[in-house]
């Protein structure tokens, strides 16, 4: 692991500690594990745009969807 340093402001930093303290683990790794999800968040939000913008440029016809929305219909009783 590389050692690096981060500037924090005061709050941030006092609620830092405080979940870390809650969730027993050190200060660098809850500021690790966020890193980690935020940058999962990220790629999912870059994957989410990037099909966003391929349906917009190709809508899908009702031709291509209506066999899986007739398939996924719950039966009637």
């Amino acid at each position: 692991m590389e050692t690096i340093q981060v500037v924090l402001d005061a709050k941030l930093l006092k609620a830092a500690d405080v979940a870390a303290k809650r969730h027993k683990v050190n200060r660098s790794a809850l500021i690790r594990q966020a890193l980690q999800e935020h940058l999962k968040r990220l790629e999912v939000s870059d994957l989410e745009a990037r099909d966003r913008k391929g349906y917009q440029a190709k809508p899908q016809r009702v031709e291509e969807y209506r066999p899986w929305e007739e398939a996924a219909a719950w039966p009637e009783e």
